[in-house]
């Protein structure tokens, strides 16, 4: 955008959220130990714990309590309660993993750093960091495609960032699937308990296409209840009908992809999951959503995700 306005928000937003991460990195490495443990429920409340405290935070800060002396700070804060939420999140993650992991011990004395372990972690963990900012580029993409109709895309874009937080919400129990199936399938591979791999595979590939399946039936049949959440415009119900139900074509197929990717992380292979992932959000669905955006048809761009989700089965069957 050239709108000095929202720059200048966007900027005080990242700043914050970016130099205060320590909290964001403390959840996430001392979650994954809980999970890595089979600990998910002690995960999960550290994951709650931080979520809700954003959540009650946000109006607090972004409208202001003038009887508290808080001031409304806006975007500021915004970002003030989320990486508070961040860092109340990771202090409890923490703590669970002191008081309830006895897996594992922490200790100052004796640490030394070991360049095997650095190397595994670094091996699986690498092709990980590039999946996730791949789709950062991607959605980056789609909206530079979006914003060329003009007044039109710009709703588009709008309809856009809907999408996603709708589909946080229908992702959301796959991702749990994944972080439950990831250790048991590692552990039985290491123990050359193959069945078991399979079968974990499997089971969770079929659940997760099921949940999709529920996620697709949302999107097709109630669109504009789901639109109704945020607010829109008639022009962005409009748009926002269309685009939910072609994208949605996509999310059974999604299900599959998703636990075939985390299969391939478990057992070792990250660069499988990570091919699969830049063909399926670089190499197929932006040069398809640019394509179709050439025959001047907003609605025919969001067809670009059906389109790569089935070259992503393809390449995660094969």
């Amino acid at each position: 955008t050239n709108d000095a306005e929202i720059i200048a928000l966007g900027k005080d937003y990242l700043s914050i959220c970016c130099i205060f991460s320590v909290g964001l990195f403390a959840q996430l490495i001392f979650e994954r130990l809980l999970q890595a443990s089979g600990r998910t429920m002690l995960s999960m409340i550290s994951q709650c714990t931080g979520a809700i405290t954003n959540i009650l935070c946000d109006p607090l800060l972004i409208f202001g309590v003038p009887a508290l002396g808080i001031p409304a700070m806006g975007v500021t804060g915004a970002a003030i309660a989320t990486v508070f939420g961040q860092i109340v999140g990771g202090i409890v993650a923490i703590i669970l993993n002191v008081r309830k992991n006895k897996e594992l011990r922490f200790a100052v004395r004796g640490f030394r750093v070991e360049g095997k372990v650095c190397g595994s972690i670094l091996y699986i963990g690498i092709p990980s960091a590039i999946m996730g900012s791949i789709g950062s580029f991607m959605i980056y993409g789609v909206n530079k495609i979006l914003f060329a109709f003009g007044e039109i895309g710009k709703t588009a874009a709008a309809v856009f960032g809907i999408y996603f937080k709708l589909q946080s919400f229908i992702f959301m129990p796959c991702f749990g699937l994944n972080n439950a199936m990831v250790p048991i399938v590692s552990f039985n591979y290491g123990a050359q308990k193959f069945d078991r791999v399979r079968r974990a595979v499997r089971l969770t590939s079929y659940a997760a296409i099921g949940i999709m399946c529920v996620g697709f039936a949302l999107l097709e049949f109630i669109p504009e209840t789901l639109l109704g959440l945020f607010s829109p415009t008639e022009e962005m119900l409009s748009i926002g009908r269309a685009a939910l139900r072609l994208i949605g074509i996509h999310f059974p197929l999604a299900g599959f992809s998703i636990i075939a990717g985390s299969a391939c992380q478990a057992l070792g292979k990250p660069t499988y999951a990570l091919v699969s992932s830049v063909c399926r959000q670089i190499v197929v669905l932006l040069p398809a959503a640019y394509l179709l955006s050439l025959t001047g048809r907003l609605e025919l761009v969001w067809l670009s995700y059906p389109i790569a989700e089935i070259v992503s089965v393809i390449m995660n069957a094969a």
